[in-house]
């Protein structure tokens, strides 16, 4: 049987801050962001099976990216954790769904970052192939399985 890639869009209201930023972007400030991720694997051949044709079923998928990606990061804000603690004790006291990341969360650390939390939850029939997070809509970071291929991640 052929590998299939499969693709689906999830959408999340999202703001960051980027310390020690030389730009506007060192502000609290949100964005309206796209998600797509795309999983290969070869389609269940199996007529007894409700899966029968496909490589996931995307409610499995949107499952998976809903409780690691959407659940958490929609409507939040995200700091490094590198910051002054002054700082970042003032956003905490602020905000209320703060995520303070061991990383500046720019987009290209979130997609790195995703396709970690995303990989660890898919079935061990499927591959993440890659994510495209947009953060605007004419920028976007991207994530390929192939281009981060380690010992720990020869599914991918």
């Amino acid at each position: 049987m052929s590998v299939i890639r499969v693709t689906k869009e999830f959408r999340f209201e999202m703001a960051h801050v980027l310390n020690n930023y030389d730009g506007p972007c060192r502000n609290v400030h949100g964005h309206s962001y796209i998600l797509y991720v795309t999983v290969a694997g070869t389609p269940v051949n199996d007529p007894q099976s409700s899966s029968y044709g496909m490589v996931i079923d995307f409610g499995e998928l949107k499952q998976v990216v809903r409780n690691e990606i959407i659940e958490k990061y929609d409507h939040a804000i995200v700091v490094s954790g590198e910051m002054p603690e002054e700082k970042l004790r003032s956003y905490i006291s602020l905000f209320e769904n703060l995520i303070v990341a061991p990383y500046q969360p720019t987009c290209e650390n979130l997609v790195s970052d995703f396709a970690a939390l995303i990989s660890a939850r898919l079935p061990q029939s499927v591959t993440l192939y890659s994510l495209k997070l947009y953060e605007t809509a004419t920028a976007y970071a991207e994530w390929y399985a192939s281009d981060n291929k380690t010992d720990d991640n020869e599914r991918g």
